[in-house]
């Protein structure tokens, strides 16, 4: 490391390289750089270029004799990227975790169970009163928006939903992001799902793509020419999705997929797979999932997700970009076509984008109610 010193005349200053010149003219003279690089860039111009003293430079750049010594100190240790900032830590942050978890709790529970009675939705000012008479923390409106944007809560706003009547929803949540965010080291997680009713909508006129300053226009009208389900296996750890698309969805199809599914995974030693409660992904009177794990083993594990949440179903992920992407705007002539644009398009996504997905949700933290 350089030896430091306040007296100019102490160091002797190397010359500059070819590199450091060429950098520091285009902070000295580049329109859009920040000023205080080219301040910086100007005292070690003046220092290493012009040979000024210290003082000197001081006062043709408006500084300290300090800052100059500051900055000549850095770019000796390190160079050019020694007049960048140091990365800070920061203030230290106010609340920790266990309290903003405490303030998402509340936001998701009724307000009116915190005394402000005929009032169905919380707005900033309310929750905040909430937060600093039942939570007793001293939280600003600005803290309280700031908690609930980093997690994507907006408890002003809402939509039509479907409860879910199921006694252990909390407790089959918390199993399945278990397996998401912990997966056991010897099993494939295979999320499977139907995606039925997708419709071969023909345009009744063609479909005007995207020019500069105008976006592109699809016929509102259109011809049905049927539709088409699809059976996909989503594998939560390569993002690799297998499939099967046709007319129909009956038990049969998907114990004709489910074979194809074991074997494409005949090496793995356990396979859990994760679904919704169709009848069809119940045994019945065949038992027709009890006789086909037997075939195999015993290593298929069947996770049901709880009642009307197929939302924790990684699947339903691929599913939106799949409508997204494919469907919503497509414009298919028979069935046969849309069954083959649906099979191509996870064809790419497999050998060019299907990657895992990251899943942020950690589960149901299980602690009582806070009272008012």
């Amino acid at each position: 490391m350089a030896m430091r010193s306040a007296d100019p005349v102490s160091l002797p200053l190397p010359e500059l390289t070819s590199d450091q010149r060429k950098a520091l003219r285009e902070w000295r003279f580049g329109r859009k750089v920040e000023h205080r690089l080219w301040l910086r860039a100007s005292i070690i111009w003046g220092l290493f270029h012009h040979r000024s003293s210290v003082a000197q430079v001081a006062s043709r750049v408006g500084v300290t004799v300090r800052c100059v010594c500051k900055w000549r100190d850095r770019f000796l240790e390190a160079g050019v990227p020694g007049l960048y900032d140091r990365p800070r830590s920061g203030r230290p942050p106010r609340f920790g975790p266990e309290q903003r978890c405490e303030v998402i709790a509340l936001a998701c529970d009724a307000p009116a169970n915190y005394g402000f009675e005929g009032q169905t939705l919380w707005t900033y000012d309310t929750l905040t009163d909430a937060v600093r008479r039942t939570l007793g923390l001293p939280m600003s409106r600005s803290s309280v928006w700031r908690t609930l944007e980093q997690n994507a809560l907006r408890p002003h706003r809402v939509r039509m939903w479907l409860h879910s009547p199921d006694p252990d929803f909390k407790e089959k949540v918390n199993r399945i992001v278990g397996l998401y965010l912990d997966p056991p080291k010897d099993a494939v997680i295979l999320c499977i799902d139907e995606k039925t009713g997708m419709q071969a909508l023909e345009r009744k006129h063609e479909t005007r793509r995207a020019i500069p300053g105008r976006p592109g226009r699809y016929e509102y009208e259109y011809i049905r020419h049927g539709t088409q389900s699809l059976l996909a296996a989503f594998n939560i750890r390569t993002g690799r999705v297998t499939a099967r698309c046709g007319p129909t969805r009956t038990a049969e199809d998907l114990l004709g997929f489910m074979e194809r599914v074991a074997e494409k995974y005949r090496e793995a030693a356990r396979i859990i797979v994760i679904w919704d409660n169709l009848n069809i992904h119940h045994d019945g009177r065949e038992e027709r999932w009890r006789r086909f794990n037997a075939r195999y083993g015993g290593k298929f594990e069947f996770v049901y997700t709880p009642l009307h949440a197929s939302w924790v179903n990684q699947v339903e992920i691929f599913f939106s970009i799949l409508q997204r992407r494919c469907l919503k705007h497509g414009d298919f002539r028979s069935a046969e076509e849309l069954r083959g644009r649906v099979l191509g398009f996870i064809e790419r996504w497999n050998t060019a984008e299907g990657h895992p997905f990251q899943w942020t949700f950690r589960g149901y933290p299980m602690q009582q109610r806070a009272v008012a």
